[in-house]
């Protein structure tokens, strides 16, 4: 209701990170069994790709000559942004933090929202404004006004249908914190929290109407699932018949799937032109003009793509056309490495899967939205990451 949630996030993150450096800090003088375990790799790819990070920035800023003033600016951004990617992993990795008591949380914001659902659903019918007001804290900076403005819904263009985001910046990314959210619940182990948890997400997820929502839900927990499975025979044994049929009816699926395709791209048709034009655009530029560290900075694009920030809507593209090649190795390697450290320990520990669940994800909507703005509402996500490279850890520990 303040609008501070964009502040909050990257002050819980650096304040998490200065913990972590004091624990380790203390360490050495606390007993062996109170100690935290070493970071593990993937931590420290994280750590060492998000710094790349900020050399790539400023490498960028100066082979476009864009001046000190805003590198500085630059700067800040990178700290409210790309660095949580690696700070809030660290303080998983480092802290004692539970996973239940995220569990825990996720439902308790559940029954807020379900106590407060009524109230956005009925704004629309009675003539309330869908922008209540815009919270004086957008003077510390940011993307735009849209972080920190109250939004009780908006209407969908053409159609003038309501769509609601909530608590975040705009529709899409709602549902992406509705997937995280209902991955968390789905490990509560009190029922009816669990239930509460999963029904808010599910409200979150439909009401948002975002296609990427409902593709996430429907792919992430069953490949989380079964590669946390793979020791299990009766995996195997079931999934032999399902690839026989799979290519047995290969042609029929075939055009099942392109089918969907064209109806997911044809549900928001306007959406995904422009969508592919941003694409398109960022990759242009970026082979023509700066492959290597990118533009620098974020630009609006044309009339086509009605002025949108080139890259936008886009992990992939947004880093290309802004930090160039450096800036997608940076993001690959982190990825890659702790995608492989949660998928070996899913098969044993359950915070192994959900660390795959959040990670395949954050995957897919890299695809869809830019990972570094949204950093500051889906960081349950990072910090359960970190507590599987502190379980993973252990595990390396004790050999």
């Amino acid at each position: 209701m303040i609008g501070g949630l964009y502040i909050a996030g990257p002050a819980l993150s650096w304040i998490l990170a200065l913990m972590a450096a004091i624990t380790f800090y203390i360490a050495p003088a606390l007993p062996a069994d109170s100690r935290p375990p070493p970071l593990h790799p993937a931590i420290w790819i994280w750590l060492l790709g998000m710094l790349a990070m900020l050399l790539i920035l400023i490498a960028g800023h100066q082979l476009n000559e864009l001046g000190t003033g805003k590198t500085i600016k630059s700067s800040i951004g990178w700290a409210k942004g790309w660095a949580l990617l690696a700070l809030f992993p660290l303080a998983g990795a480092a802290l004692s933090i539970r996973p239940e008591v995220i569990y825990r949380a996720v439902c308790r914001l559940g029954l807020q929202t379900l106590f407060l659902m009524p109230f956005f659903l009925v704004a629309p019918s009675i003539g309330l404004p869908g922008l209540l007001y815009v919270s004086p804290l957008k003077v510390v900076g940011g993307s735009g006004p849209e972080y920190f403005a109250v939004i009780l819904y908006t209407l969908e263009p053409g159609a003038g249908t309501p769509r609601w985001q909530f608590f975040a910046p705009w529709s899409p990314a709602a549902g992406m914190i509705a997937v995280v959210h209902i991955l968390c619940a789905l490990e509560e182990k009190h029922r009816g929290w669990r239930v509460v948890g999963v029904m808010a997400g599910l409200l979150l997820a439909l009401l948002c109407q975002s296609r990427l929502a409902l593709v996430a839900l429907a792919i992430v927990w069953p490949l989380a699932f079964a590669f946390s499975r793979l020791k299990r025979a009766w995996l195997w044994f079931t999934a032999a018949p399902a690839i026989f049929l799979l290519g047995l009816f290969a042609p029929q699926i075939n055009i099942l799937v392109e089918t969907a395709i064209d109806r997911f791209t044809g549900a928001r048709a306007d959406s995904s032109r422009v969508r592919a034009a941003l694409g398109r655009i960022a990759v242009e530029r970026w082979r023509n003009e700066a492959p290597w560290f990118g533009h620098a900075v974020v630009e609006n694009g044309p009339h086509l793509v009605e002025y949108m920030p080139i890259g936008s809507h886009h992990s992939w593209f947004g880093l290309l056309f802004v930090k160039g090649l450096t800036g997608v190795v940076a993001l690959v390697l982190p990825m890659a490495a702790s995608m492989w450290m949660a998928a070996r320990l899913s098969v044993d520990q359950a915070v192994g899967r959900v660390a795959l669940s959040m990670l395949l994800t954050l995957t897919l909507y890299s695809f869809g939205e830019n990972l570094e703005i949204l950093s500051y509402l889906y960081w349950p996500a990072l910090v359960l990451v970190g507590i599987a490279a502190r379980e993973a850890a252990l595990r390396r520990q004790r050999g």
